[in-house]
């Protein structure tokens, strides 16, 4: 019994191997397959994946629901012996998003009886990227590995004149959160939105000076962000004076990773700390 289990086993395998890709099936065009594998599953729509994000204080796994376009795939190796190990293909999609400027969130090295698991982030054509890749280590001779890959369309906020100008009465300053494309300073369309409010603002209030400062979570280096966030910070202030304010209104200047106001320990975290904030003089 034992030998016909086997055989079938072998059979099923090559036939899958012939077979190639399941009918409808692709790529994802950020994230190629490991080299000689092919789909044997494929579904994508909207949909909620859960990512490990990281450990609680008693050591159980954090997770996260992400909602947006997720393609997942699971694909299976044609030969045993081309496959990779799980770490291996581990570190190759951890270096492949690192190469896009993305991060490694989370990673379950593989031990026995587990192929282990990471998680990683990265932003392309302004959406928040998330990626899970599981190895699966149970199918034999080949094994497979499966793919999840949620595309999030950044929120835009655009926070009115009035709104703006009653923080800055009120509290000196204000938190703006204008999306960038990653390690990028050019406004996008949300921020030329939220620069028309603040032009307006500074309109309504002639006598109302600002200063623009930029921040950065603590992804990169501290002289990149710090850099970065220069950047951020003087091309809203150009679009505010192209937008007819007068420059000697307005000061730029960039605080890099200096002064988060949330855990960077935390996507969440990350997010809040990226931002824009515009204080009273």
């Amino acid at each position: 019994m034992k030998r016909v289990l086997a055989a079938l086993a072998l059979l099923v395998t090559a036939h899958m191997a012939q077979a190639g890709d399941v009918k409808g099936s692709k790529d994802h065009p950020l994230l190629t397959r490991y080299p000689e594998s092919f789909i044997t599953e494929y579904e994508k729509n909207f949909n909620s994946v859960t990512f490990t994000t990281g450990k609680t204080a008693d050591g159980k796994p954090e997770q996260k629901a992400i909602e947006g376009q997720a393609t997942i795939l699971r694909y299976f190796y044609a030969k045993a012996e081309t496959q990779p190990s799980p770490l291996q293909l581990l570190r190759n999609y951890q270096n492949a998003i690192k190469a896009i400027k993305g991060e490694v969130v989370f990673e379950r090295l593989p031990s026995e009886g587990d192929g282990g698991e990471t998680t990683l982030k990265a932003n392309a054509n302004g959406k928040d990227i998330w990626i899970k890749v599981e190895p699966d280590i149970w199918s034999a001779p080949t094994q497979s590995y499966n793919l999840a890959i949620v595309e999030v369309e950044a929120m835009a906020q655009v926070v009115s004149a009035n709104a703006m100008l009653d923080a800055l009465n009120k509290d000196g300053f204000i938190a703006l959160y204008i999306n960038f494309d990653t390690g990028k300073s050019e406004l996008k369309s949300d921020g030329q939105a939220t620069v028309k409010e603040i032009a307006a603002m500074l309109t309504a209030a002639p006598s109302l000076k600002i200063s623009i400062e930029g921040h950065t979570d603590n992804v990169g280096t501290p002289a990149a962000n710090q850099k970065l966030s220069e950047a951020r910070a003087k091309a809203v202030m150009d679009a505010v004076g192209k937008a007819g304010i007068d420059k000697t209104r307005l000061a730029a200047k960039g605080l890099g990773q200096s002064t988060p106001i949330a855990d960077n320990r935390t996507e969440d975290g990350k997010a809040k700390n990226r931002r824009v904030e515009l204080v009273k003089k």
